[in-house]
């Protein structure tokens, strides 16, 4: 099903809001199927040092990037103007202080697309719930884009799949078509919420994942560990946002699967030196990196208190990162309560 427009998806006008790995990641796959992109970049001297050398200084250096001058900026206010499509790709804590100077007027007639999986700054919001209240955009219009898909393989041209969910067919279709290509597969869905809530849940077990690899334990109790994850997301899904879904689609466990287990993955890196002792700014600080899962685990472990909902994995990684529990204690208790019937 594909909607009539005023602008056929090679023309529209796309703006790319963030410059972290994921970002540049999405720039190189609209660059490469040759799109009209212009690119918000909070720093100036990062605009001006890949103007000059063509490529992101701190993040995905090996991608090319060939944009106009006058296609970068770092006012968002002027950016936005006239653009038909706007991508939202900064780390969600910085969701609020990024579009801070914009209105809902800015984004009348626009289809924003999420590719954030984060709750946005304190108000246990996925993105999809804060647009819609703060910024009155009209719910057929927005579209999330989630993995499973790391920004790294992405980068090399390796073949990834990425799933685009709305509550219009027609424009998840014509955000997808922005996207497809040789090394870039689509799937579509109506599950807006599920899909934006499982992409930030998974990064929290990523987290824990790396906190059990940092205390030493290994694959057989790795497997377990991820299974109980996805009973837990389950549990959580079913009960905050109730709708016919199968978690085996790859937007549920194959997201899971690949933030858990890859080397790419930042949650688990940063889980993984947790579980080995360093405190949360200095893992923070040697990454260089946002790891979602850390501001993502206070927001989801709340919600789940609220809704009276059984997360014993959520509640150790909140254990760890917000109480100080020693790793080893908690992983330990944890251990005692895996594959125990909670329903």
């Amino acid at each position: 099903m594909r909607e009539r427009r005023n602008h056929n998806n090679q023309a529209a006008k796309v703006l790319l809001v963030g410059s972290g790995s994921w970002a540049t990641a999405l720039l190189k796959i609209l660059l490469f199927n040759k799109k009209d992109v212009y690119w918000w970049i909070r720093k100036k001297e990062t605009i001006d040092f890949i103007s000059a050398y063509r490529h992101n200084p701190k993040y995905l250096s090996s991608v090319d990037i060939a944009l106009d001058n006058h296609k970068m900026s770092n006012d968002l206010k002027t950016l936005i103007h006239g653009k038909d499509v706007v991508i939202l790709a900064v780390p969600s804590a910085f969701v609020v202080h990024a579009l801070a100077q914009l209105s809902p007027e800015d984004f009348k007639n626009k289809i924003v697309v999420s590719a954030i999986k984060g709750t946005v700054g304190n108000s246990n919001q996925s993105l999809f719930e804060y647009m819609v209240e703060n910024f009155k955009i009209s719910r057929d219009k927005y579209v999330a884009i989630t993995g499973p898909c790391h920004a790294e393989e992405v980068a090399a041209e390796r073949l990834s799949y990425l799933t685009f969910s709305s509550n219009s067919a027609t424009n998840a279709s014509y955000i997808s078509r922005l996207f497809d290509n040789r090394f870039i597969k689509t799937n579509l869905s109506s599950d807006v919420v599920g899909t934006e809530y499982a992409a930030i849940l998974k990064n929290i077990y990523a987290i824990l994942a790396g906190i059990c690899q940092g205390v030493g334990m290994g694959d057989n109790f790795q497997s377990v560990l991820v299974s109980n994850a996805m009973q837990e997301m389950k549990r959580f899904l079913d009960k905050t946002h109730p709708m016919e879904r199968n978690l085996l689609e790859t937007c549920y466990m194959g997201d899971l699967l690949v933030t858990a287990y890859s080397q790419f993955s930042r949650n688990r890196t940063f889980g993984r030196m947790v579980g080995k002792g360093y405190g949360i700014k200095s893992a923070q600080i040697e990454m260089d990196m946002v790891a979602e899962g850390y501001y993502a685990t206070k927001s989801i472990y709340e919600i789940a208190q609220a809704h009276k909902i059984a997360t014993p994995l959520i509640d150790s990684v909140f254990h760890i990162l917000y109480h100080n529990v020693a790793p080893s204690i908690e992983i330990s208790l944890l251990s005692s309560l895996l594959n125990q019937p909670l329903d």
